[in-house]
């Protein structure tokens, strides 16, 4: 489940316009990627995370499927299972020696594919408030996610609520 969650707080980072060294620094830390210094490949990992937000974007299986196995195409390469650092028995999708943007890369994609497989390529998408460009994981019991936060939904819902007593009295408050 990592994988698809440092691919739910890059994408959002970017939607959130705070793509910074010391931002993506931070998530990197909280998910254990390792590296030296971010500044020579903050573009590129900035342009494979605009690409992840793709497998978010589409919501009809098939589709959702085809993207996440052209992303695979790029970013995964030999998967095997690795023990390492007391950690239990886990998938890696690239050699550890590869560079900071190949493992990003196979942990991403690798994660977005595995949470694909467990639901159905469903539970992920793009937040439902207009104007939210952020993404979200579904791993709720119900399945029935469609915010990236519970702030999202009820900003939505009071708008919604407000447009309908709108529409249902247009001459109250224009006295």
């Amino acid at each position: 489940m990592i994988g698809v969650y440092l691919a739910e707080e890059l994408i959002n980072l970017d939607a959130d316009d705070e793509w910074t060294s010391s931002t993506i620094a931070a998530v990197f830390d909280k998910y254990l990627v390792r590296f030296v210094t971010l500044d020579a490949e903050l573009a590129g990992l900035h342009q494979w995370t605009r690409r992840l937000r793709e497998a978010f974007a589409v919501t009809e299986t098939v589709a959702r499927c085809e993207v996440i196995n052209d992303l695979l195409a790029v970013g995964a390469g030999q998967v095997h299972l690795s023990i390492h650092d007391d950690f239990p028995p886990h998938l890696h999708f690239v050699q550890d020696e590869q560079s900071l943007i190949e493992r990003v890369q196979a942990a991403t994609i690798g994660g977005i594919a595995i949470f694909a497989v467990e639901a159905h390529a469903e539970r992920m998408g793009i937040c439902s408030r207009p104007g939210c460009e952020r993404v979200y994981v579904d791993t709720s019991r119900a399945g029935r996610r469609a915010y990236c936060s519970p702030v999202c939904g009820n900003t939505h819902a009071v708008h919604r609520y407000r447009e309908r007593k709108a529409t249902a009295h247009p001459m109250k408050g224009n006295r």
